[in-house]
């Protein structure tokens, strides 16, 4: 098993970091060789705070699933917006298997906005609140829009293929008051 400790598990945006796990010991053997080999280890004040973000990491995600159905749900009756993928909510292609397979709906969602790439512009310098940031899962509300930002050296023809639409929009749901995010987006929405 492969864990990311740079995203949510430590949730402050401060490491980089990742975790190995074998449950079988010649795997591990093999593994732990080669990472001994490499330096493959975390200095302990990286492990400081990976373990501080560990003791948050319930209350955190219980936190940021609860603020992100409120909005997924905000952004889906939105005029400006055209679709939200978010598997919290009944109109998800795979709720009902969501439903079946999690505790909770995380914290990403996904949402096109009418107006496409000029849209995801304005919303990205309009928002004040949410910070514009390539890598999701903090503590902080964190907004992308992928035409014009991690994915703007890609011809429209490629991203469109990879399904990287116009006014994509990607949205990690931190643990600010809720609210405060609606506002946030309210307010950058109204400029589009």
């Amino acid at each position: 098993v492969l864990h990311s400790l740079t995203k949510f598990i430590n949730g402050h945006a401060d490491i980089v970091g990742g975790v190995v796990i074998a449950k079988d010991e010649a795997l591990y053997k093999k593994l732990r060789s080669v990472m001994v080999t490499l330096g493959f280890n975390m200095d302990p004040h990286q492990a400081n705070l990976v373990i501080r973000g560990v003791k948050t990491l319930s209350i955190r995600i219980d936190r940021a699933q609860e603020s992100a159905l409120k909005l997924a749900t905000f952004l889906e009756s939105h005029p400006k917006v055209s679709w939200v993928r978010y598997p919290g909510l009944p109109s998800h292609p795979q709720h009902e298997l969501a439903k079946t397979q999690m505790d909770g709906f995380g914290s990403m969602i996904s949402f096109e906005l009418k107006g496409g790439i000029e849209a995801g512009r304005i919303l990205m310098n309009s928002v004040q609140m949410a910070i514009l940031a390539v890598s999701l899962g903090g503590v902080e509300t964190l907004i992308q829009h992928p035409a014009s930002m991690t994915h703007s050296k890609m011809d429209k023809e490629s991203r469109l293929k990879a399904g990287i639409t116009e006014g994509l929009i990607r949205l990690s749901v931190g643990i600010e008051d809720v609210e405060d995010i609606i506002a946030d987006l309210e307010q950058a929405l109204a400029l589009i």
